[in-house]
C-alpha cells in the first residue's frame, strides 16, 4: 500500500504510560500513522524519558512504524539497541554524534531508516555530505526537551530551505526523504506548517489531550486537504 502524502505520527510522551500498549493501539486505530517514540537522556536534553525496554514491549502492539527520536549524547551505544527492540526509523542530533556519517551508517547497517534532527538554532549544513545516507530530517519547531511547547515560527523558513534541498536531491537521485515536524504542532496550523514543506508531522499533547484522538486526527487530515 502506497504512503499517504501526508503522516501523522503521535508522539508517546503525552499518552498515558499507565495503558501505553492501548494507547499506541488507539491512536493507530484513529488513523494515525506512524509511532513517535521520544527518548531523553537528562543529559544532552534536560528530561529523563523512555529507553529500548519499552520500545521492545509496545512493538508487538501495533505493525505501525516506530520512529524513535534519539536526545541522548554520546548516541552511537544506544542506536543498537534500538534497532533490536524493534524500531523502523532512528534519528539524532548532529552534535550528539562525534562522526555523523558513522552515526548514520551504524543505522542503515542495523536495518532501519536513518535521519538527522535539527534544533531551532542548528544549521543545515550539516546535511551538505550525508543526503545520501538521510531518509528522514526532522525539524525541532520547539527546543527539545518537553512537550506541550508553542511552535517557533521561524522555523517555516527553515523547512522551506529544507524541502528545496530534498527536492533538488530527489531530482537528482530518485532517492526519497521524508521532512518530519516536532513541537506545537496543531489543528490550527497544521497545514501552515504543510505548505512550507513538511510531509510527516508529530504531535503529542494535540492529540493525547483530547478526548476523541479520531477526531482530532480527523481535524488534521481535513486541514491538510486544504493545502
Amino acid at each position: 500500500m502506497a504512503q499517504p502524502t501526508f503522516r501523522i505520527a503521535p508522539s508517546i510522551l503525552s499518552a498515558n504510560f499507565a495503558k501505553l500498549g492501548e494507547e499506541v493501539q488507539n491512536v493507530i486505530a484513529a488513523g494515525a500513522d506512524i509511532i513517535h517514540f521520544d527518548v531523553m537522556d537528562n543529559h544532552y536534553v534536560p528530561n529523563l524519558t523512555i529507553g529500548p525496554l519499552v520500545c521492545e514491549a509496545i512493538r508487538p502492539c501495533t505493525d505501525a512504524l516506530i520512529d524513535v527520536h534519539l536526545m541522548v549524547k554520546p548516541v552511537d551505544a544506544i542506536i543498537p539497541m534500538f534497532a533490536k527492540a524493534g524500531a523502523n526509523i532512528i534519528t539524532f542530533h548532529p552534535e550528539a554524534s562525534e562522526h555523523v556519517d558513522r552515526s548514520l551508517g551504524l543505522i542503515k547497517e542495523l536495518g532501519c531508516k536513518a535521519g538527522l534532527v535539527f534544533n531551532p538554532a542548528t544549521p543545515l549544513s550539516y546535511l551538505d555530505y550525508v543526503m545520501d545516507k538521510v531518509d528522514m530530517i526532522l525539524l525541532m519547531s520547539v527546543n527539545p526537551g518537553f512537550g506541550g511547547q508553542k511552535f517557533i515560527p521561524a522555523t517555516l523558513d527553515k523547512l522551506r530551505e529544507a524541502r528545496r534541498r530534498i527536492d533538488a536531491y530527489t531530482a537528482k537521485t530518485g532517492k526519497e526523504i521524508w521532512l518530519e515536524i516536532d513541537g506545537g504542532v496543531k489543528v490550527d496550523n497544521i497545514a501552515e506548517i504543510a505548505r512550507a514543506g513538511a510531509d510527516t508531522f508529530v504531535a503529542g499533547s494535540a492529540i493525547y489531550n483530547t478526548p476523541d484522538y479520531k477526531a482530532t486526527i480527523d481535524a488534521m487530515r481535513a486541514e491538510l486537504a486544504k493545502v
